[in-house]
């Protein structure tokens, strides 16, 4: 179960945050443009790590110091980047040096991209489960946070998730339907956190935002588990090929205007959320921003 001052410390996030991705940013600019965030109603910045494509820790660091209140978390922190004891540690620093304002989301990417970078992916269920052994062994060994951060784990299928309710503190899906926020609440239990991520196409021209969608690199990871999971949920291969249908890129994405957008929002919300995570899809991180602007004064309250 999350602990109550992590619970506490969710609230304040408030129920929107926003997912950026934007490599090769200089620190100047996303100082800048996280300072227009902060003034927006996101409680929230995540970002995610890809083995020799940025490093978590060093750009949590970053964001947290140029920021005063957003809650800063890891989409996911890969577990293959660093050893088990190493996470925990950068964990614990930085949540005793930014108290309350550190969400740590892990997660086991996918085969292809793990083996890419010469490592043996396993068994995924398994390395986790014995990856979060490694940590709680190592855990207060750097500092003790005042405020400990929250632990959630990257779950789309069923044992994954189990696994969440069992071991951490919650989940964060992406890039699902609300009827799979429904199932992950569900699988959780009404005492985990649950963060649901978005991937946003924002464009008043709804069939070209669903053109973009349907370009996502997650329909072109070899045995995807994001595809492996909406089969799970009832999807079929004519969802898939010979390209995506609008069907599922209508459950996956949120396409369209930015109330579409806010609309998408609200669904997760009442299927069980407690944070969502929109993550507009774009080159360059001022293009972000400018989206999570213009979607911003549509939010629920």
């Amino acid at each position: 179960m999350a602990t109550e001052e992590q619970l506490e410390a969710a609230a304040r996030w408030g129920r929107v945050g926003v997912g950026l991705a934007a490599p090769g940013t200089s620190a100047d600019v996303w100082r800048r443009e996280l300072a227009r965030l902060e003034d927006l109603a996101y409680g929230s910045a995540w970002i995610n790590e890809g083995i020799g494509r940025g490093e978590t820790f060093s750009q949590l660091g970053l964001l947290l110091a140029a920021t005063r209140r957003l809650v800063m978390g890891t989409g996911i922190a890969n577990i293959w980047a660093r050893q088990a004891p190493v996470m925990q540690a950068g964990a614990e620093t930085l949540a005793a040096a930014f108290p309350g304002r550190l969400a740590l989301g892990l997660g086991v990417s996918a085969r292809v991209l793990v083996e890419a970078s010469g490592l043996s992916y396993g068994r995924p269920l398994e390395e986790m489960a014995g990856y979060l052994d490694r940590m709680d062994a190592s855990r207060g060994l750097a500092i003790t946070p005042a405020v400990p951060f929250p632990r959630l784990l990257a779950a789309l299928g069923p044992k994954m998730l189990e696994l969440a309710r069992d071991r951490a503190d919650g989940a964060y899906p992406h890039s699902m339907p609300f009827e799979n926020t429904v199932l992950a609440r569900t699988a959780l239990g009404p005492d985990k956190l649950l963060v649901v991520g978005v991937a946003v196409f924002l464009d008043d021209d709804v069939d070209r935002a669903r053109s973009l969608a349907a370009q996502s690199s997650l329909f072109k990871i070899p045995s995807s588990p994001y595809l492996a999971n909406l089969r799970r949920l009832g999807y079929t291969d004519d969802d898939f090929a010979p390209e995506p249908s609008a069907r599922v890129i209508d459950a996956m994405f949120a396409c369209g205007r930015a109330e579409a957008i806010a609309a998408r929002v609200g669904e997760h919300l009442k299927a069980g959320a407690d944070h969502v995570v929109l993550q507009p899809m774009g080159a360059d991180l001022t293009t972000l921003v400018d989206q999570l602007e213009a979607i911003s004064g549509h939010l629920p309250a």
